[in-house]
């Protein structure tokens, strides 16, 4: 009797255990927010708001998370190489450009992550300088009334960078650029506040030649 008891204990014992691991394999990271559908709130309007900016929402802007919202969520994460499962989770959240309450993999902000990603499709092998130079541009623009005011508009802006078009942008991101990132929003520009850059040996547009050059870093040439 006493030997059932025991071989009983340990079964259920056991079934707990495996049910631990599941519930701790499938919860979400702590502190990382996730948005779906039925979701509503001041964030789910940013990121409506955002989507219709770039062309991938036509609903209202009015912060419920319904099934228009759902279908653009998944056209933005398949254009940027995301999981398309219309839910804006951490990753989805940090490519748009809000903050999701969890750390990227260097540990910084959704901006910071962002703006790493963009430095290392674009500068990838340039000088660190030139790294850094690039994500000045990107915060230049931002200032500049000629182009959007938050980093994830002047990044997202149709045709601003070749790497949303051509697949840089998913690549695995190069440490250095988390580095540079860093440094662009804590101030440094090597740009001389330029807000165009562009590599003369394979640059198609003749309007980017005309204008004001600043500097050339690596092969970028730096110009306002």
């Amino acid at each position: 009797m006493e030997k059932r008891k025991l071989l009983w204990g340990l079964a259920v014992l056991f079934a707990l255990n495996i049910a631990l691991i599941g519930l701790l394999q499938t919860a979400p990271e702590a502190g990382a927010e996730s948005y779906k559908k039925g979701a509503s709130g001041e964030t789910v309007k940013k990121l409506q708001q955002r989507l219709s900016d770039w062309g991938y929402y036509a609903g209202a802007v009015d912060g419920v998370y319904g099934s228009g919202t759902e279908a653009a969520v998944k056209k933005f994460q398949k254009a940027n190489g995301l999981t398309p499962d219309g839910v804006a989770g951490p990753a989805t959240l940090a490519a748009i450009g809000l903050p999701s309450g969890a750390s990227g993999s260097s540990g910084g902000s959704a901006d910071v992550n962002l703006l790493a990603r963009l430095i290392s499709a674009e500068a990838r092998g340039e000088p660190y300088s030139g790294q850094v130079a690039v994500g000045a541009v990107v915060l230049n623009r931002m200032e500049h009334p000629s182009f959007p005011s938050t980093m994830s508009g002047v990044i997202y802006q149709r045709g601003a960078f070749s790497c949303l078009d051509d697949g840089q942008f998913n690549q695995p991101v190069a440490e250095s650029a988390y580095r540079a990132a860093r440094d662009a929003l804590n101030g440094w520009d090597p740009s001389g506040g330029a807000i165009y850059y562009f590599n003369p040996a394979t640059a198609t547009s003749k309007w980017i030649w005309s204008r004001p050059y600043l500097l050339t870093i690596g092969k970028h040439r730096f110009c306002k």
